[in-house]
């Protein structure tokens, strides 16, 4: 769940997540961006060579635009071609086929305007930088545009990171997931990053570095906590990827308009400027230029809280912003729970409090252009946090996320049948000190379904009824939980929560719709013998799925006996 490895630039390559900070401190010495000053660097200009606009930024980067359709025909740094792999230009989707493309320059700034259909797309560049900045507004559904792609040349970088797929022949499951000889999994999917954990990503020699610098998403759809694939690398290139709208293990449902700014940037081998970072860049050069959707700074406000009471200390907390139209988040101070998020596009909002990845509060907000909407200080109410039931005995922790139980570090990065994963069966006894890490992330009702948990009750608990909960983050193929106590008790088939439909579990991503299963279990169910262990098994059923870990499953939060 966090980003790279700290480990030294080299030959390896990498995805910068939550290490930005001390990339940006490595790559100091690298062009900045954006220029605050309106002069033109050397050469900056653009031509026309018939085919394409050809811009030069005046710093070593030119880069060619296709007039015919907006694709990014070349991106020449220093003199070496980095574009394309396959015959395949860098573009929205798949490439938008035939488009009008128009070229204009306003002092240090040249912009590239591309429309097909109700679609707009923009590619910016400034006079001395060696970035490309763009910007995608989609009105609706009628144009597909759920990514950018930039894709990369074959032979300039090297990876063998769990995102690339280069040294590993053998297809395990549909087209995008393979293993290596040493039994390693490899996928375009294992970023291992959620979205508020990365400011950019790409890919370093150690003396020239290429970057995407994400933009803040507010147009994304699926929260801070959402993953999905952000770069890949084969024997045919590679490909740095901006998601726009990604399906696969989606919560929400598409929002449309402008998305933007991200960057295409090169540096000398460290990370991007920290300029460049969403939440940090800003575009005042960009607010005349015609840019469909475009809302410069002073038509955004700010939410900002005092403080949050009632946290878990020992949890970090985030605070999310939604609509329809939009989304953002901040993290809240560890020491009091203060947040502040800025640059949100007036409107009204739900403001929703995580502890971990749990929601555990939530309100309106309603946010005006140029101002800041301050809250008092948010309570938590102690009911609002399932972590503070009294229970007989509980596995894991509330959090929103299968953090702690057995795989779950390695499943943010690898396939179930990667043989970096400790078997997925196994029982597991209360009291033992191991009841959490011997509890697998993951149940599948073909895998490791008919799971039991052994527990002791005191003559005064077997007298009595209880509530036992299983908390689930996303379910693959309806998988839900069924119990049986002491083979005498069996509850009822639940009901599935709504999650979403595509793959997840074996794909990287425990993140769908967390959701709490309670079970009321009779006095009768129990073991009047208190030197006995009761029996809990944990059946998966469901109606739908294939076989083996593409079978119904789920991803487990935490469960508990109350008191």
């Amino acid at each position: 769940m966090s980003g790279s490895p700290n480990r030294p630039i080299g030959r390896r390559t990498f995805v910068a997540g939550t290490l930005a900070g001390t990339m940006a401190a490595a790559g100091s010495a690298a062009l900045v961006g954006p220029l605050a000053g309106s002069a033109s660097a050397a050469g900056f200009g653009w031509s026309d060579d018939g085919s394409n606009y050809v811009v030069d930024t005046g710093a070593g980067l030119v880069f060619k635009v296709g007039k015919a359709n907006g694709d990014l025909t070349s991106l020449v740094h220093r003199g070496t071609e980095y574009q394309g792999y396959g015959g395949k230009n860098s573009h929205i989707e798949s490439g938008l086929g035939t488009s009008t493309v128009t070229i204009a320059q306003s002092g240090s700034t040249i912009l590239i305007s591309v429309t097909h259909g109700t679609l707009k797309h923009y590619y910016a560049a400034r006079s001395g930088e060696n970035n490309v900045y763009l910007w995608t507004d989609k009105a609706d559904s009628s144009v597909s545009a759920t990514r950018y792609i930039v894709r990369v040349r074959a032979g300039l970088f090297l990876n063998d990171e769990p995102d690339s797929y280069t040294y590993a022949p053998t297809t395990i499951e549909a087209s995008d997931v393979f293993e290596k000889s040493d039994g390693q999994t490899r996928s375009k999917h294992y970023s291992k990053l959620r979205v508020m954990d990365y400011t950019h990503l790409g890919w370093s020699t150690g003396s020239v570095g290429l970057w995407i610098v994400r933009s803040n998403h507010e147009k994304a759809s699926g929260g801070p906590f959402y993953r999905s694939l952000l770069r890949h690398q084969s024997a045919d290139g590679g490909g740095l990827y901006e998601i726009l709208y990604y399906g696969e293990n989606q919560t929400e449902p598409e929002r449309y308009g402008l998305q933007g700014p991200y960057v295409i940037a090169f540096t000398d081998g460290g990370a991007p400027s920290s300029s460049l970072y969403p939440g940090t860049l800003t575009t005042p050069w960009a607010d005349g230029l015609g840019i469909s959707g475009y809302v410069p700074a002073s038509g955004r406000g700010r939410v900002a809280g005092v403080g949050i009471a009632g946290r878990n200390t020992a949890y970090a907390y985030t605070v999310g912003l939604a609509n329809s139209a939009a989304q953002y988040w901040g993290s809240a101070r560890s020491a009091d729970g203060y947040f502040s998020v800025a640059g949100v596009l007036p409107g009204t909002y739900t403001l929703t409090v995580y502890k971990g990845e749990l929601a555990v509060y939530s309100t309106s907000v309603t946010v005006s252009a140029g101002t800041t909407t301050t809250l008092d200080t948010i309570t938590v109410p102690s009911t609002n946090d399932p972590g503070n039931a009294t229970a007989i005995w509980r596995i894991g922790d509330w959090s929103g996320t299968p953090g702690g139980f057995k795989n779950a570090d390695l499943m943010t990065y690898a396939h179930p049948s990667d043989v970096r994963a400790a078997s997925w069966t196994g029982n597991v006894v209360i009291g033992s000190g191991t009841e959490t890490s011997a509890f697998p992330c993951y149940l599948w009702k073909d895998v490791n379904s008919g799971l039991l948990v052994y527990f002791r009750l005191t003559a005064a608990q077997a007298a009595a009824a209880h509530t036992l909960r299983i908390g689930v983050t996303t379910a693959y193929a309806n998988g839900r939980p069924q119990v049986v106590v002491n083979d005498t008790w069996t509850s009822s088939i639940p009901s599935p929560p709504t999650q979403p439909s595509t793959r997840s579990l074996t794909v990287g991503s425990y993140r769908g719709n967390n959701h709490t299963f309670t079970y009321s279990i009779p006095a009768s169910a129990w073991r009047t013998d208190t030197g006995q262990y009761n029996v809990l098994k944990i059946n998966v059923v469901s109606g739908s799925g294939t076989t083996g870990f593409l079978s119904a499953g789920t991803s487990v939060d935490a469960l508990d006996l109350l008191a």
